[in-house]
């Protein structure tokens, strides 16, 4: 039997949505932290390959999520263009900065960057033999705009500022910029599909400062081709899209871009994504992260709302963007069970 977020990707309607969840492999479960200590540091958890696979399965071991997600760092992509990339501890990456022409036309060419990622690939080499038979295996990069603004910054800001003002100071260069991660973006998800990836996902998290024309050039157009390139490569494999924050921009996100379903954050209302977004295909989302913290009646009460606002349509449960270091890991199962049992 076809497993079943396949099913939901292709557009059924299922009785029981399958469930997985954004950084379900991440600092909330001790298993994951022991082997975090096992590497040393996080980037070298990422290019472990047996260690990155480790914790890929651990959740999916505790929990038994319908997906498991490859273990990896949308900054990675970056860093195999010849960005500079570490990690500070307490306050998270680093990047050496772009902040015009210049620095976008010395980046490495696009087919270099597969000697950096070649651990990755073998992470889901690994993954593809050892993740039980009804787990769909998902690969993943960040979106272009949200890579850039880290790129332009050299580390996360709250307003993206810094490639805000790149985008307005010289277009062009930025528009090279965003091209090239475009291109490498499709070459590292094309690869992770020959390793064994049965779906993608572009990770657009910092969508949502883009408006007007920005969007139309930063965050759709950019998904757009990734996602008709991937499948003219590889015919019939599904991509997630997930322009984080873009509020009304959701609707018709998938019908322009060509992405099987579309990820919603939880600032949207559910009922409005299933008669405004799930007509167009498979949702995924979104209860609030918090709920992973708080538990009790709350998380059962929101957990239900959200399955039965998109019973009607494909759906795949999911948070409405990667659970906190703070979570407890049995409201996490408490969710799932609230999910399966009704």
């Amino acid at each position: 039997m076809t497993k079943t977020i396949l099913r939901a990707l292709a557009g059924e309607t299922l009785p029981t949505p399958p469930i997985w969840m954004m950084r379900q492999a991440g600092r909330y479960l001790p298993e994951y932290r022991a082997t975090r200590a096992q590497a040393g540091d996080f980037l070298s958890l990422c290019y472990t390959p047996d260690l990155a696979a480790e914790v890929t399965l651990q959740p999916i071991r505790r929990y038994g999520f319908d997906a498991a997600i490859l273990f990896a760092d949308i900054l990675l992509v970056p860093q195999a263009l010849g960005a500079d990339l570490w990690f500070v501890t307490g306050e998270g990456p680093r990047l050496s900065t772009i902040t015009d022409a210049a620095g976008v036309a010395a980046l490495k060419p696009v087919d270099a960057i597969h000697e950096t990622l070649s651990p990755v690939y073998e992470t889901l080499r690994i993954l593809s033999r050892e993740l039980p038979r009804e787990t769909t295996l998902i690969g993943f990069a960040g979106a272009p705009w949200t890579v850039a603004t880290y790129m332009v910054a050299g580390r996360g800001t709250k307003d993206q500022g810094p490639a805000h003002a790149m985008k307005a100071a010289d277009r062009a260069a930025f528009s090279a910029l965003i091209d090239r991660i475009t291109d490498a973006t499709i070459e590292y998800l094309s690869a992770q599909i020959d390793a064994g990836a049965e779906v993608v996902k572009l990770f657009d998290s910092w969508a949502g400062s883009l408006k007007g024309q920005d969007f139309d050039d930063f965050a759709l157009a950019p998904a757009t081709r990734i996602i008709a390139a991937l499948k003219a490569r590889h015919p019939g494999i599904p991509v997630i899209a997930f322009p984080r924050e873009a509020g009304p921009r959701y609707e018709g996100f998938a019908r322009a871009t060509g992405a099987d379903a579309v990820a919603i954050d939880n600032s949207v209302d559910a009922a409005w994504a299933a008669a405004h977004v799930q007509r167009d295909g498979c949702v995924q989302g979104n209860l609030d992260p918090r709920h992973m913290v708080t538990g009790g009646a709350e998380l059962v009460s929101e957990t239900r709302r959200i399955v039965e606002a998109f019973r009607g349509g494909p759906h795949i449960f999911n948070l409405g963007h990667g659970i906190t270091p703070d979570a407890d890991p049995d409201h996490v199962a408490l969710m799932i069970e609230t999910v399966r049992k009704g």
